[in-house]
């Protein structure tokens, strides 16, 4: 595979940031899996992309459950190459497409972990906590954590949709947001009560952060967009000093959104909207933690169910 080769890999992630608009993590996976395709082809002196076969897809994808790689990973990657090759197709420099029928091997279905709602509250109160003995600068992005964080579980965001808004997406009286989702897709999500507050709070001491002319809704201490890793650091953070023991990221924010509305309303179809699900079998994957909270409450309570105690 020559270097010639690899520039249509350039080309095909360049595409999906200007027109599908896809996060830089996505991007950066999708490098990753065509670039490892890429390295085994050349080890299989295969020396472009239109001579690859099906079976050598296939090939690649067994290579890499052999070494360890997850299901998942498997199924990312073979998404990774279909989408490359609708790209070579389109431009001309390959016909057909070899990972249009290779599924990867079932991995075991782990489902999302999620707080409680005790501690989410906790979670939630903990930047308002440390804010009240600050320092002045710091109390700002204490002010700014608090709205990000009751943001994202009030709506039930992505962490890219978070960081992507922008002040005039943000309609104050009417309680609303509107999200870029994936695949560019915009919806209009609901902003809860206290969300709201914090936001007010936020916009409230905002000038005096934000860089002139920055757009953006939430920013860092530079003035310009907050990044990801900065958030993802200051929530950990927040949940070591509650002492929650499992890993909290802002995508546990999503999931407890989705399976505590789940829990209160049962509309599947609802929450299907909210979180922008394309396919409702995504959401569905909720239904599952509802179903075990259920089965807990049973075998907690059910004179059949539970468990004799000692004499």
């Amino acid at each position: 595979m020559q270097d010639a080769e690899f520039a249509w890999v350039e080309r095909f992630l360049g595409s999906l940031a200007h027109e599908r608009r896809l996060s830089p993590h996505t991007i950066g996976a999708y490098r990753g899996d065509l670039v490892a395709l890429g390295e085994w082809l050349k080890g299989e002196s295969i020396g472009d992309w239109q001579a690859v076969s099906g079976q050598d897809v296939r090939r690649f994808a067994a290579e890499c459950h052999r070494s360890g790689l997850g299901a998942r990973s498997i199924q990312r990657r073979l998404s990774a190459i279909r989408g490359f090759y609708g790209y070579l197709n389109r431009e001309g420099a390959a016909s057909g497409n070899p990972a249009q029928d290779i599924r990867a091997p079932k991995g075991p279905k782990r489902l999302p972990r999620t707080l409680d709602v005790d501690q989410m509250g906790r979670l939630l109160a903990e930047p308002q906590a440390q804010a009240t003995d600050a320092l002045a600068d710091n109390a700002l992005l204490l002010t700014r954590d608090r709205a990000a964080l009751e943001l994202l579980y009030s709506s039930g965001l992505r962490l890219a949709e978070l960081l992507g808004l922008n002040l005039n997406d943000v309609d104050l009286s009417d309680h609303t947001a509107r999200v870029l989702g994936k695949g560019s897709k915009t919806r209009i999500v609901p902003v809860g009560r206290m969300a709201l507050a914090a936001l007010k709070a936020w916009l409230a001491v905002r000038p005096s952060v934000a860089a002139v002319g920055e757009l953006a809704l939430f920013v860092g201490r530079n003035g310009k967009r907050l990044g990801a890793r900065a958030l993802q650091l200051r929530v950990a953070a927040y949940a070591r000093r509650q002492g929650v023991d499992v890993h909290v990221h802002p995508h546990l924010f999503r999931h407890s959104f989705a399976s505590h509305l789940l829990e209160s309303s049962g509309d599947l179809r609802g929450v299907q909207e909210l979180l922008g699900h394309a396919n409702i079998s995504t959401t569905q994957v909720y239904t599952h933690l509802d179903f075990q909270h259920l089965a807990r409450t049973y075998d907690a309570s059910h004179p059949r169910a539970r468990r004799k105690t000692k004499p």
